[in-house]
């Protein structure tokens, strides 16, 4: 198991006020697993912790504990605890949930509403500027934003709060595929384009086969099989 490798925590402004040490090294940790800075099979120690966030090792502790709940990392006594690597069986969860509910949010998006599409542009731009900038974390969270936008837009709050349980496994997701395969920034841009124009159009079924084709992908390229 690879040492986790030093993450310089964020500084807040001097006038911030700064959160309580627990949710600080909460928060160091979540982002450095989601943007794959701490990547699956990384050993992390509370002494390291401790020392790249400035606090004691009992908020680590209380952080640690709150990440294996959520179940991004693995605690072993004594040892550390472990990032865990995103696994076949979770791919196949995430991408299936995902076509289960946004298939049905794209039909729903049709007809769409004029601030439905002017968000979906917006979000569209600046995923463009965000790929030019090489910034594959902020990518892949406009990516899933992208998303998100058009599940609201159903009007179902169950599965609005469905889908945002899949949050953080989509943005890690995003980011491994990206880092695996750069080319498909591009492929994702242009198919969101393409799902934008068939909501735009009124062509609901053509937005669902669109998101069909789109999110699929996700399970091909992180499993390699992609040609």
């Amino acid at each position: 198991m690879p040492a986790a490798p030093p993450v310089p925590a964020p500084h807040s402004p001097p006038s911030a006020k700064r959160p309580p040490a627990a949710e600080r090294v909460y928060t160091h940790i979540k982002e450095a697993v989601l943007d794959r800075r701490y990547e699956g099979g990384t050993l992390l120690t509370e002494g390291d912790l401790a020392e790249a966030v400035g606090v004691s090792r009992t908020p680590v502790r209380e952080a640690l504990l709150r990440l294996e709940v959520e179940g991004l990392i693995k605690l072993y006594p004594k040892k550390g605890a472990l990032v865990l690597a995103v696994s076949a069986q979770e791919i196949a969860d995430v991408v299936e949930t995902r076509l289960l509910v946004e298939e049905f949010a794209a039909r729903k998006a049709v007809p769409a509403s004029p601030r439905l599409i002017a968000r979906l542009e917006r979000l569209l731009e600046e995923q463009r500027q965000l790929a030019e900038e090489g910034d594959l974390a902020a990518v892949s969270v406009k990516d899933r934003c992208f998303h998100a936008e058009i599940v609201r837009h159903a009007g179902n709050e169950i599965l609005s709060r469905l889908y945002d349980q899949l949050r953080d496994r989509q943005l890690r997701m995003g980011v491994a595929v990206m880092e695996a395969h750069p080319g498909r920034i591009a492929a994702n841009i242009t198919e969101h384009g393409e799902l934008l124009d068939a909501i735009r159009s009124g062509d609901a079924e053509g937005a669902a086969q669109v998101v069909r084709r789109h999110v699929s992908r996700v399970r091909v390229l992180l499993r390699g099989e992609d040609r």
